[in-house]
């Protein structure tokens, strides 16, 4: 008897082990993927297969919701923003006449085709350094709001600064104004009675993927990364700052340090437009027409595209961007960002540019306040690095947490995504592309302003710490798929 169940136990092991083989293979990821997958599983059965549900499952869990949204708003979208559609040659052109050095044919057309964004012409651009700088400005034009407010937000706590939001926002919707917001289920922090008061009020407030649903389970490891705001449909604000008193007072750090856009015209149109897809995607609800894309006043030639990404994307648009963009660099290249947990392509791009010349200067955050794994793990991609010839600077004057790209003083990128895998696949994402020397001009010089709180990283000095703690540090580079 013994035997027949060991046998039993045998065959059922053996069609487990191919029918997951198969379907691993059946998914196509990179055979190292499918190498690490297989292994989980095999080794544990039950625990493997709660970590894949979990942890493993990519863009084919969601296709089906963003081709819903594709099919019931992709053509109300393409009416309410047509005028774009219209310009985009127009635009095109005059960066090559008006602003030759900011002319990247390929950054223009790559931007267009992955993530299906129009590029925008007119608009007032202003980059935003630090808590201080945005908060009293969003709060502002919360207030001035006459049409409607629409919030995106990973994380939103409930504080001394976020009161003064929830009563902005409760006051703007009693006097008629549509007030929608979103934030991310990990990353909302509001009481039961803060959002109470809120649709009490006539606020709608949702969280984005709300995977504690039973049937919401397998989208746990994912996130809306997002930091947007649209205000009357001409306002929109995108960078690295949520809501949260953190950013003013951080624990464990002197100061926050951050990088965030405020745009007036055609670029919060294409902030609106994100906005209203994850709307549908959250509520189900419609939300379009013409009054939610005010008429463009400015008449400041400042092109911008707005870039999404995320699980669901058909491509890793902003991967591809960040790639695009490095391997475009010709003379310097300036980058920041909290984490650097680059995949296999961004480390590459990285050297090769590095070793073909270009001044390549990196930096970010030595630690946290908390788990210090994604630090750690960092030092191990710093030596790929500066082996190649790059710079790498670790700022000490705070906590460090603009996502900012400048090649050549000719093309900038601010948003939401972190320089890290888990930004590329598995968060939705949004950085704004800005076309202009003197935004980028702007940003390298806050780039050497922040260069004097830093220290370098060296070869030498890592090769000095303890063989212990060199491993420890790749150990924790297994880990970077889901830092």
């Amino acid at each position: 008897m013994f035997d027949l169940l060991l046998n039993i136990g045998y065959v059922l092991l053996a069609i487990y082990i191919i029918s997951v083989a198969i379907f691993l293979i059946s998914e196509n990821r990179t055979p190292q993927s499918t190498f690490a997958w297989l292994l989980i599983l095999v080794a544990l059965p039950v625990v493997g297969l709660l970590i894949y549900l979990f942890l493993g499952r990519g863009s084919h869990a969601f296709s089906q919701e963003t081709q819903l949204a594709k099919q019931e708003i992709g053509n109300d979208l393409m009416r309410d923003t047509g005028r774009l559609k219209d310009r985009q040659q127009e635009y095109i052109d005059r960066i090559e006449q008006e602003k030759p050095a900011s002319f990247y044919r390929k950054i223009l057309n790559l931007v267009s085709e992955n993530s299906s964004s129009a590029l925008t012409g007119y608009n007032d651009v202003e980059i935003l350094q630090d808590a201080t700088m945005k908060y009293p400005r969003l709060l502002a034009d919360i207030k001035a709001a006459q049409s409607s407010v629409h919030l995106n937000y990973y994380i939103w706590t409930e504080d001394e600064f976020t009161l003064q939001i929830k009563e902005a926002l409760i006051e703007r919707a009693k006097a008629g104004v549509e007030v929608r917001c979103l934030y991310d289920q990990s990353g909302g922090m509001m009481s039961k009675q803060y959002l109470q008061d809120l649709t009490d009020s006539g606020v709608e407030i949702h969280p984005y993927l709300e995977y504690r649903a039973l049937g919401k389970l397998h989208t746990i490891n994912y996130r809306s990364h997002r930091k947007i705001a649209v205000i009357d449909g001409k306002i929109g604000y995108v960078g690295g700052l949520n809501l949260d008193v953190e950013q003013i007072k951080p624990p464990a750090f002197d100061r926050w340090r951050d990088t965030h856009l405020r745009m007036i015209g055609e670029a919060a149109w294409a902030l609106q437009a994100s906005f209203i897809v994850s709307w549908f995607n959250t509520t189900g609800q419609k939300v379009t027409g013409q009054k939610y894309f005010s008429v463009v006043e400015t008449k400041n030639f400042m092109p911008v595209q707005i870039i999404q990404s995320g699980p669901d994307s058909q491509w890793k648009a902003i991967r591809q961007l960040y790639f695009l963009m490095i391997m475009s660099a010709e003379k310097k290249l300036y980058m920041q960002s909290p984490f650097f947990i680059p995949d296999e392509s961004i480390l590459e791009a990285l050297k090769a540019t590095a070793l073909a010349g270009v001044d390549v200067q990196l930096m970010f955050t030595p630690r946290g306040s908390t788990y210090q794994i994604p630090y750690r793990a960092a030092h191990t991609y710093f030596k790929d690095v500066v082996k190649a010839g790059a710079k790498v600077y670790l700022y000490e004057a705070g906590y460090f947490h603009p996502k900012t790209l400048n090649i050549d003083n000719s093309v900038i990128s601010i948003g939401t995504a972190n320089m890290d895998i888990r930004s590329f696949s598995l968060n939705y994402e949004t950085c704004a592309v800005v076309y202009d020397e003197g935004k980028a001009k702007e940003l390298e010089a806050q780039f050497f302003e922040d260069l004097k709180h830093c220290r370098q990283w060296t070869l030498e000095e890592y090769n000095s710490y303890s063989a212990t703690h060199r491993f420890v540090d790749s150990v924790y580079r297994l880990t970077s798929p889901v830092l």
